[in-house]
């Protein structure tokens, strides 16, 4: 059957009967956007994890290698944390954190395959976008690739591409759009004959409302796509035709009142194959002049009386196919809204019946007492988010914290902008109304359903949300901004001539090219956490939170003086920081100015769970215990999920000897914080202290495995089948720990194990290295030039070593490795060097106990027992905690007093050493030697060369 076009003049011209193309092919355009997406964003595959990545990936329980997969995945919510929790964001999300979870089981924790998803499914939005927009909107392939391209390259897409977190948003809109496609093949028309048949596929509705769901489950603004859908739909009705017996088909004009048909063009359809074909104006790009010219009365309404003559005639007692064109859409609507309602419960049990809370920096709006500024900031931020889609000059990852004023009065100049914003708005609304019944025009009520939809949960309309302005968010909305865009430069480019097209297309082309530049800029931003957090302090230098994370990042590196500025800064701009307090005392080195710190936190937020805990162990370290106690018991009243509060109280605990107490803690943390490997670390040794090493096994062993670089754990492992007496696996565990980190504080053990073996070659090599990676370039260079030709090696070990040896961890960790070389040397006959690298050792560290018990078996070996004497003295001055240390002390003081035949005195020294530690077996078996030569010289059987052989009588007496 002919078609005719609109009469031009005064004669028709025969209209095409398929869609117009832009000379490329298919294949062809989706291979330059795929090319432009991948150019766009392929520098962000060699980023590393920032910002939000840390806490969804990295440290989520639910994501990390080595955690099974939990049906927890679907009871938790974005960050790892129960959704029926008060501390949760409620951001409920699990199939994209099965995404997470895949990339780590396929691939590890290597953020390169991470970020290279994120630019896959961003390649495959941009595509789909195409076939949508060539499909459902311009029907035009030229257009719809225009759209897509400015899609691709659009720079407020960065935080949601190269951000790993930004796959739920990237994934949602992939969803959105596949959800979109299927409902609107569930109700295209068919079937000759049939004016509103109903919803040709239920197959297609069905994968639309799952689709939709899964969408949901990715980021929650994917359920939106129903709301589009359903608004498509009803709009669509509109185009439904009438056909007379004639079998002409042909249209009602809905501006004629009383249902008076006045004299129009046929309609532009055709029928084949049973489906309805329609002819469209011809690709943007091209702007061919044979193009058939719009129907001047498919424009905006003249005047208001034309809009109420179309409502006339939309509810008109005598159009009485009214209700019959309505039903099937009626049907579908209350299927979709019922199931939309359905989902939405479930989503609020799910939460546990509670919306997420935020703090005042989160939403300041949302926190004032002001209705006109709560409505005049959300309104004003609706025109920010559009003035970020046309023109993403300023862009940031963090919009809070003073980024952007209140607007308090109606005085203020910002209220123009969303002035504009509701004019634009209402504009493109009555031109929908106005195409209301008609093909023409599709495009701007796609295009505004895009946009708005998609950003109404962000938009603080009907809940509170956790942000002031967040780019990410703009994903979705940003395909309506692009669909109006182009649909804007197709209506100027059909007014203009061959000159005015030349310029807008060369125009178009600029600002794409500028677009793609500045995203590939941004992307360099998100490479690294320093980079990113720099650039928010360097874009928006009055925005406290970009100086607090700018802050952490430098506290992280050991950067404490650059840190503190920005903390003060951060407080200077927002003085209420209660973090920046806490984090600022944490730098601070005056504690009385940190305990200041943390009081004035603690004021601002009283149930601040790190100031407490920072609070409790500064006054832990004054001794007042008891205050801590209950400080630290608060710390984990209000973060229950924090382990270190656990630990810490549980220590405190212990050394006020309320061990089953401390043991309750530590179970309750283990409970509550059951992925935290450091909790389970510090029970082992709690378990070792307490005399159930078994038990300490399994717990070192978990700690391992929930993180297998913990070599902390694997030391205190090591350490502990060293004290079974199973050296062969404590060495394994000690070079497993050394493949993890090569740090003094693993070799030391290590050493101490050769040495203690026998093995004194291979400890002194290990304590070099070890001394190698001390800080203090002093002792480095005395550990580089040695130099221990060992020639022999003695078969015994003095007593005074073997002690040094079990007390290893007393010795200070920037002194440890070079005192145990020395001792090592000492052993090995080495006594020149050993005694010359000890002093240089107590010349820095005047404090060093076990370096003067080091100088006391030198000097011992050396037979100058006086300066071994002085040497122990020296120690006991500095007067050790440990008794039994101290008990150590005098026993070695009374073997000096004995070599030199000093019998009264050694026999106090022994005294004092086991009255502090009774066990001491050698002691008491000495001073039982004493007593016995007193006793035989009392009785009179002294022969005049019995002093001469008081010492071999005293080595027959020790065996």
């Amino acid at each position: 059957m002919a078609v005719t076009s609109p009469a031009r003049g005064g004669g028709g011209e025969r209209a095409p009967s398929g869609r117009r193309g832009c000379g490329l092919a298919p294949a062809g355009a989706a291979a330059l956007l795929a090319g432009a997406s991948c150019l766009c964003y392929g520098r962000s595959l060699q980023g590393e994890f920032v910002h939000d990545d840390v806490w969804a990936i990295v440290h989520n329980p639910d994501v990390r290698p080595g955690a099974p997969l939990r049906w927890g995945i679907f009871s938790n919510d974005f960050w790892g944390k129960g959704m029926a929790e008060n501390t949760s964001h409620k951001s409920y999300r699990p199939l994209c954190v099965l995404t997470f979870k895949l990339n780590v089981f396929l691939t590890g924790m290597n953020p390169f395959y991470f970020h290279a998803v994120n630019v896959i499914l961003h390649c495959l939005v941009t595509l789909v976008l195409m076939y949508t927009c060539d499909r459902a909107v311009f029907r035009s392939r030229g257009l719809a690739f225009v759209t897509a391209l400015v899609f691709a390259v659009h720079p407020v897409h960065t935080e949601a591409v190269a951000g790993i977190v930004g796959r739920a948003d990237v994934l949602a809109c992939l969803l959105f759009l596949l959800a979109f496609l299927s409902y609107n093949r569930s109700v295209e028309r068919c079937g000759v004959g049939e004016r509103f048949p109903p919803t040709a596929s239920p197959f297609f509705l069905l994968l639309s409302l799952f689709l939709g769901t899964c969408a949901m489950l990715v980021k929650e603004t994917g359920i939106t796509v129903f709301g589009v859908c359903l608004v498509y739909d009803l709009f669509s009705l509109s185009h439904e035709q009438e056909k007379p017996s004639n079998g002409v088909i042909r249209q009602r004009s809905p501006l004629q009142p009383g249902g008076a048909q006045p004299s129009l063009p046929p309609a532009q359809s055709l029928r084949e194959d049973g489906k309805q074909q329609r002819a469209h104006r011809g690709a943007w790009g091209g702007c061919p002049s044979s193009s058939p010219a719009e129907p001047k009365s498919s424009g905006f309404p003249a005047s208001p009386r034309a809009v109420w003559s179309m409502m006339r005639y939309l509810t008109a007692s005598n159009n009485r196919n009214f209700l019959l064109t309505m039903r099937p859409f009626l049907k579908r609507a209350i299927l979709v809204i019922s199931y939309v309602v359905v989902v939405l419960y479930f989503r609020l049990w799910i939460m546990g019946g509670s919306m997420p809370l935020f703090s005042e920096q989160d939403n300041p709006a949302s926190f004032s007492p002001y209705i006109l500024t709560r409505f005049l900031t959300y309104s004003y931020l609706l025109a920010f988010n559009m003035w970020l889609l046309l023109a993403p000059a300023t862009l940031c990852y963090d919009w809070q914290v003073g980024s952007i004023p209140l607007v308090e009065t109606i005085w203020d100049m910002r209220n123009l902008a969303t002035i504009l914003l509701a004019v634009v708005v209402a504009f493109l609304s009555l031109h929908c109304l106005a195409a209301f019944k008609r093909l023409e025009h599709k495009e701007v009520l796609v295009g505004l359903s895009f946009l708005v939809f998609p950003f109404v949960p962000a938009s603080n309309l009907f809940f509170t949300v956790g942000f002031v302005v967040a780019e990410r968010v703009l994903y979705m909305p940003s395909m309506g901004y692009c669909i109006l865009f182009v649909h804007g430069l197709s209506r100027l480019c059909t007014g203009l001539h061959r000159g005015g097209t030349t310029t807008l297309t060369v125009s178009t082309t600029l600002l794409l090219l500028l677009f793609s530049w500045k995203t590939v800029k941004q992307n360099e931003i998100w490479l690294s956490r320093e980079s990113l957090f720099r650039s928010g302090v360097q874009t928006l230098p009055h925005n406290a939170k970009v100086h607090y994370n700018y802050a952490n990042f430098l506290k992280d590196q050991g950067r404490n003086r650059e840190a503190i500025y920005h903390y003060s800064t951060a407080l200077k701009l927002y003085p209420r920081h209660a973090s920046a307090l806490n984090n600022l005392g944490t730098l601070t080195k005056d504690t009385a100015e940190a305990k200041m710190y943390y009081q004035r936190a603690l004021q601002l937020n009283p149930q601040h769970n790190r100031a407490l805990f920072n609070l409790g162990n500064l006054l832990k370290s004054q001794e007042k215990k008891e205050e801590a106690v209950t400080l630290l018991k608060d710390s984990i009243k209000y973060g229950p999920e924090f382990a270190d509060a656990y630990s810490s109280l549980a220590s405190l605990l212990a050394e006020q000897e309320k061990v089953k107490e401390a043991e309750e803690i530590y179970q309750a943390g283990i409970k509550n914080c059951p992925d935290s490997s450091d909790l389970h670390n510090n029970y082992g040794v709690f378990l070792v202290d307490t005399g159930s090493p078994e038990k300490a096994v399994a717990h070192y062993q978990q700690a391992i495995k929930l993180s297998p670089s913990h070599h902390v754990a694997m030391v205190n492992l090591g350490r502990l089948y060293r004290s079974l007496g199973d050296n062969r696996v404590a060495e394994e565990w000690y070079k497993r720990a050394l493949q993890v980190a090569r740090k003094a504080e693993i070799l030391s053990p290590l050493g101490a194990l050769y040495y203690n073996t026998g093995r004194y070659e291979e400890a002194l090599h290990i304590y070099r290295e070890a001394a190698a990676l001390q800080p203090s370039q002093r002792e480095l260079r005395l550990a580089l030039n040695l130099s221990a030709c060992v020639k022999s090696v003695p078969e015994g070990l003095d007593s005074g070593a073997l002690y040094l040896t079990r007390q290893e961890q007393s010795v200070p960790e920037a002194k440890a490795s070079v005192v145990l070389q020395a001792q090592v040397l000492a052993v090995m006959g080495q006594t020149k060097e050993a005694e010359k690298m000890t002093h240089h050792i107590v010349s820095d560290e005047t404090g060093c106990l076990e370096c003067y018990r080091l100088l006391s078996a030198i000097y011992s070996k050396q037979e100058r027992h006086d300066k071994a004497l002085d040497a122990i003295d020296k120690a006991l001055q500095l007067k050790p905690k440990d008794p039994k240390v101290i008990s150590e002390l005098f026993f070695t003081k009374g073997n000096q007093l004995r070599e030199q035949n000093l019998l009264d005195k050694a026999f106090e020294s022994y005294k004092a050493a086991v009255e502090l530690n009774p066990d001491q077996a050698q002691a008491w078996m000495n001073m039982g030697g004493i007593q016995h030569i007193k006793v035989v010289c009392a009785s009179g059987h002294v022969i005049p060369f019995l002093a001469s052989l008081v010492p071999h009588a005293w080595v027959q007496l020790k065996h």
